[in-house]
């Protein structure tokens, strides 16, 4: 069998360690890894199976038509869990529910409730967290994205705080644009309270992103999209973020969000150590291919490839692939190895969130553990663990 009982509170995993192609056993005692022994070699049926920790996604606007700030229908307790549970079929096992530009009593209720999932025992400590996409980003067209013009406003601390009230706390991450109107007070007491900073959907020059950095703000929101089409091909956002150590990349490695050759130049820039592959999915995503309406009843199509298209303009309208697809896309398209993927996939953000038990396979780690193959740079999960429990099994993968 692929995964052994051992005793009541002990089971062990085998496979392929996803650093270096080592077959080796896992031992779980209770939620935590407890030891990892190399050994000599797989069963033959084993021979392809990989094991790495589970992934996680930073940036999850919604799923399987489920959406964090829809105002066209109401976020249940229920559709969160069944957010975290279809998540775990694709071997994320910690998100961020991201809420994007709204009114602020859709923030105050939808915050409390995933408030509430997070500390539910069903969702497993699948929720790290919250990351506020908006609404303090910039209003002008092409940089705004698909955020609503009417609810994007200027900075407000005390807004934010009633809204971090509501989340109890949980708000890790808010992305912002530094040109606005108080931006700058805004983002120095968010890292004061120890929230991290996002800087995305903006237009600010380099010396304002510089001083955002100066004041602490560490990450780039999905760098290369949230962007004009048109931009003066020297003062534009990209250069200054991308020059600046100091600061971390998100991107969209979907195969539509990105050009190769601009994440092969986003690689090379920042090396695997910074940057966080994410997926910015959208409550489209998980949905069967078709056309569906959003929220204020125009059409959009999810397509056979997991494109989220806006038939009326021809572009895209969000995200629909999973971070498993971003991993073997990244793979493809800039050469790095499978442990290079996996590191921006669930060890970097780990890492920049805080969540010092998990994103690696280690004793003493929380037992997030994907089981999976890789074949022409697909994935295909067999088995996740959360917590040391099986919460996905692939119809009882090689299970006697």
């Amino acid at each position: 069998m692929i995964i052994n009982s051992i005793s009541d509170n002990q089971k062990s995993v085998e496979g392929l360690l996803y650093l270096d192609n080592s077959p080796v056993r896992i031992v779980i005692k209770d939620d935590k890894i407890f030891n990892i022994t190399k050994i000599e070699k797989l069963q033959k049926q084993y021979h392809n199976v990989y094991i790495a920790p589970g992934l996680i996604d930073n940036q999850v606007n919604g799923y399987i038509g489920v959406s964090f700030v829809d105002t066209g229908s109401e976020l249940s307790i229920e559709g969160i869990y069944n957010i975290t549970n279809a998540f775990w079929k694709v071997g994320v096992t910690t998100y961020l529910p991201t809420l994007t530009t709204n009114d602020r009593n859709i923030y105050i209720k939808n915050l409390a409730l995933l408030n509430s999932a997070k500390n539910d025992n069903l969702t497993r400590g699948s929720i790290a967290g919250f990351h506020m996409e908006g609404p303090y980003i910039s209003s002008t067209d092409g940089y705004r994205g698909a955020h609503p013009l009417k609810y994007i406003r200027k900075s407000d601390w005390n807004e934010f705080s009633i809204l971090y009230n509501a989340s109890g706390g949980n708000i890790l991450q808010v992305t912002v644009a530094p040109e606005i109107e108080g931006a700058m007070d805004f983002i120095s007491r968010c890292i004061a309270n120890g929230i991290r900073i996002g800087l995305g959907h903006h237009n600010a020059p380099a010396v304002q992103i510089a001083e955002s950095a100066d004041r602490g703000a560490r990450i780039v929101t999905h760098l290369g999209n949230g962007l004009a089409n048109t931009i003066n091909r020297y003062q534009n956002p990209l250069w200054p973020q991308l020059s600046d150590d100091r600061l971390l990349i998100s991107i969209i490695c979907d195969g539509f969000h990105l050009l190769p050759e601009q994440i092969v130049v986003f690689y090379r820039v920042k090396g695997k150590d910074r940057i966080i592959i994410t997926t910015d999915m959208s409550n489209f995503g998980g949905l069967s291919p078709g056309y569906y309406l959003n929220e204020i009843g125009d059409t959009i199509q999810v397509t056979h490839e997991g494109a989220v298209i806006y038939p009326a303009v021809n572009g895209l309208s969000g995200a629909a692939a999973p971070l498993i697809k971003g991993i073997g896309h990244v793979m493809k398209v800039t050469g790095c190895d499978l442990a290079s993927a996996i590191q921006m996939a669930s060890t970097n953000p780990a890492r920049f969130y805080g969540l010092s038990d998990r994103g690696e396979i280690k004793p003493g780690k929380r037992a997030d553990i994907i089981l999976f193959t890789l074949n022409n740079f697909v994935i295909n999960i067999i088995k996740t663990i959360v917590a040391g429990e099986i919460v996905y099994d692939s119809e009882n993968f090689y299970s006697n």
